[in-house]
């Protein structure tokens, strides 16, 4: 059956980005047909605080949003992703790595101004792989070749990252704290949670478009199929054209919500950001739902203006 998954990260407030993000997935699954997968991505952070996983899923029900199966609480499923990097080592593709960010930085050649990613340097690999994967080195890599990975998105089309030139090697498993076992990368572990839990559509950010690739690497390196299509969105971004955050104001739905707002204000403004309407309108969820097209969401970023957040809190 086509699945899709809603992923929070309790690393960070839900936002209205997010909350755009995981409307239209929700919408285009129920318009579909598709199962929804609730999973809370939480192995981006040491420690989470107590409360905060369930106070996301709150949030994510407050806005009208359902789901069939979860929430799977992804720092459980250590074993699974264990067992990916003892067949990664087997196949030859991972290696340990006790390089730290500024060394391979340092060794790199000039980063481009404004990169998140310096390519790992090919020559820092060790002369051979062992065959066998130890949880005992700061972070273990994942081996990539030259040449582009391709796939067509359903919403950006055709797409094609050459991953050796963007990230080189990347990081699949790290050990952040000696005293601690270590665990998978974002990368490998929403590929085999997504493989696992029958994940056939994934929406998203389309700042994770070579992300798409990376994880098709991984997944064919797995011998996992079939692989998942991709749909990812434009962001919304603040008037800076940076990407929505804190500098941009307080857009966190929990302030929203206790501040008075209704969610069908929010469900409104993300109709509206998604050319549903061409005013803002209070809605519900359903509404929003039996209204989106896929064909009408702006190709371009949207903007998150004070006029959005006048129109939310106005009475």
């Amino acid at each position: 059956m086509p699945t899709t998954r809603l992923a929070p990260s309790p690393t960070g407030a839900l936002h209205l980005g997010n909350a755009r993000t995981f409307l239209i997935t929700w919408a285009l699954a129920r318009a579909a047909g598709w199962s929804i997968v609730l999973r809370v991505e939480d192995l981006d952070t040491p420690r989470v605080k107590p409360g905060v996983i369930a106070g996301t899923i709150d949030l994510l029900a407050w806005l009208g949003i359902d789901w069939d199966s979860g929430p799977f609480i992804q720092s459980a499923d250590t074993p699974r992703h264990l067992d990916a990097m003892h067949r990664l080592a087997r196949a030859g593709l991972v290696y340990p790595c006790d390089l730290t960010r500024a060394q391979i930085e340092a060794a790199a050649s000039a980063p481009q101004e404004g990169a998140h990613d310096v390519p790992f340097p090919r020559h820092l690999r060790p002369a051979s792989f062992p065959s066998t994967f130890t949880d005992d080195a700061p972070s273990w890599r994942f081996a990539v070749e030259p040449g582009a990975t391709a796939y067509t998105d359903l919403f950006a089309g055709p797409q094609a990252f050459d991953i050796a030139s963007i990230v080189g090697d990347f990081v699949v498993w790290t050990r952040r704290d000696p005293a601690r076992p270590g665990q998978a990368s974002y990368q490998l572990a929403v590929v085999t949670d997504d493989h696992a839990q029958g994940v056939t559509h994934v929406v998203r950010g389309d700042d994770l478009l070579d992300s798409g690739a990376r994880q098709l690497r991984l997944a064919r390196a797995l011998g996992l199929t079939p692989e998942p299509a991709y749909l990812h969105l434009p962001l919304v971004r603040g008037q800076d054209g940076r990407r929505l955050a804190k500098r941009h104001g307080d857009t966190r739905l929990d302030l929203y919500r206790a501040s008075g707002v209704p969610p069908e204000r929010v469900v409104g403004l993300v109709a509206y950001w998604s050319g549903v309407r061409t005013a803002r309108t209070p809605m519900s969820a359903r509404e929003f739902q039996a209204a989106l097209r896929l064909d009408t969401i702006p190709r371009t970023p949207v903007i998150f203006t004070p006029e959005d957040d006048a129109w939310l809190v106005s009475r």
